[in-house]
């Protein structure tokens, strides 16, 4: 492969040892073809002089980038739904290949639907095309929005018929290639506490210490701890500012770095709702939007509880560390909101002001107000009371909740005004990631083999990061 000069690789997961992860190798697909493809994520890595029949051979038939080991199915534990449950770990993906980003990141290629591996219990290891396309999407996003996520390097379809027992069968099939920063989940830590592998405790903590946070001081599980807490606060208000309902946070679906990734049931709200789920199996609404901060935290409190093996003389420590998870959760969310706003912060009690009166108008319009037009509507402040008020939802603004909102508003100065003047802003309506545009960019691709349509939608969301972020 024609090596770029920013490729650099950095197989670091392999210093662990063993007993982390097992050698596996990827299926062999009767075909690949090339669906989606990155190019702004792999130039990150220095991927993006792959051709599309060398990037069919990496993450298709996955033969192994310069300087990479075989794959690696990593191996974890995890509470789903809050059962502890010891037979899972990387079933139907692997480790690829781990490199250096243009930040100086070490990152994660990590697959999905690669073939069994140890962990597959007797499923077949694959993933459907229709699932690979909700990742591209949930991803894309969520990284327009500002929120820590991986990013979908590639999807390709590999010409299987995989029977499921929640969608209509036979589907089509894929594997697909994600960058990360990191797959060290919770559940890494918790496989080691479950077989009392103190010493296996005390190899990851410094493993991950070292390559995500690296501030903390070797051997200090409570720092260690006050870092995975803090990057997970943010994360977690991230989610919320967005609208966004991951569906199954479990304990094997959180990492070390507060970086979102493994989309399965996602949805983004049509409008305010704390009920709203993601995932029809959540019957008891434990993953529902307004219970992710609390999903979050109880699952710190599991990797606490693995720290505690090696830290039983800093109890109190560890406590405090865990403790923090309120206080920086709620400071997180007021910067995302003043973000998703376009403003400035004043100060604490304004920003808070601010923060609860958003949140009033959305519970008082209820359907009447879908989540992302009033972020949309009302970014850079009262300075788009004209482009807001003369909108297409002018005359929801009123009443009550909205002269609170207005009023909060009016305190914040613009942030960066001149994102105003991108092209996003001059149409109606804000891209969304609403359930019903996510069935019919399937289905264009289902019934049609259609792709254009998904395509357009990666690119309205590209720009759309853009403007955000200009």
């Amino acid at each position: 492969m024609p090596v770029s000069p920013a490729y650099r690789p950095d197989p670091r997961f392999i210093d662990l040892g063993p007993d982390y992860g097992d050698p596996v190798q990827a299926a062999d697909f009767p075909q690949t073809i090339l669906r989606v493809r990155n190019d702004r994520a792999a130039a990150s890595v220095g991927l993006e002089t792959l051709s599309d029949d060398e990037l069919l051979a990496h993450f298709g038939r996955f033969a192994p980038l310069p300087g990479q080991p075989a794959p690696i199915a990593m191996r974890y534990h995890g509470h789903q739904f809050r059962t502890y449950n010891p037979d899972i770990g990387d079933g139907r993906g692997f480790l690829a290949a781990q490199l250096r980003d243009d930040q100086n990141r070490l990152l994660d290629l990590g697959t999905k639907g690669s073939g069994q591996t140890p962990w597959s219990r007797h499923a077949d290891g694959r993933l459907t095309l229709k699932g690979g396309v909700r990742e591209v999407l949930a991803a894309a996003m969520l990284e327009s929005l500002g929120v820590p996520t991986c990013r979908i390097l590639s999807l390709i379809e590999t010409g299987e018929a995989l029977e499921r027992g929640d969608e209509p069968s036979p589907t089509r099939s894929a594997v697909m290639v994600r960058l990360s920063h990191s797959h060290i989940r919770f559940g890494t830590f918790q496989r080691a506490a479950y077989y009392g592998r103190k010493d296996q405790i005390e190899v990851l903590l410094e493993h991950a210490r070292s390559l995500y946070h690296p501030a903390v001081a070797p051997g200090d599980a409570p720092g260690f701890l006050a870092a995975v807490v803090e990057a997970s606060a943010r994360l977690t208000a991230k989610w919320i500012s967005a609208g966004f309902v991951h569906g199954v946070l479990n304990t094997d679906n959180l990492n070390v770095t507060g970086e979102s990734f493994d989309y399965g049931p996602w949805r983004f709200l049509p409008h305010y709702d704390p009920a709203f789920t993601a995932a029809y199996f959540d019957r008891e609404g434990l993953y529902a939007f307004a219970r992710q901060p609390e999903a979050v935290f109880w699952n710190l409190t599991q990797l606490a509880g693995c720290l505690k093996l090696i830290a039983e003389d800093q109890v109190a420590a560890l406590t405090e560390a865990l403790n923090g998870f309120g206080p920086a959760y709620i400071r997180h969310l007021r910067a995302a909101f003043l973000n998703r706003l376009g403003v400035r912060s004043l100060s604490e009690a304004a920003d808070q002001r601010l923060l609860d009166a958003t949140l009033a108008l959305l519970r008082d319009k209820g359907e009447a107000l879908r989540w992302e037009p009033l972020f949309f509507d009302w970014f850079g402040g009262f300075s788009s009371s004209a482009r807001a008020l003369g909108g297409v939802r002018g005359k929801t603004y009123q009443g009550e909740a909205f002269d609170a909102f207005r009023f909060a508003l009016l305190e914040h100065e613009p942030d960066r005004p001149e994102r105003l003047e991108h092209s996003m802003f001059a149409v109606a309506e804000p891209e969304e990631m609403l359930i019903d545009e996510v069935e019919a960019l399937w289905s264009a691709i289902e019934q049609g083999d259609d792709w254009a349509p998904l395509h357009a939608k990666l690119a309205r969301l590209d720009a759309a990061r853009a403007a955000w972020t200009l």
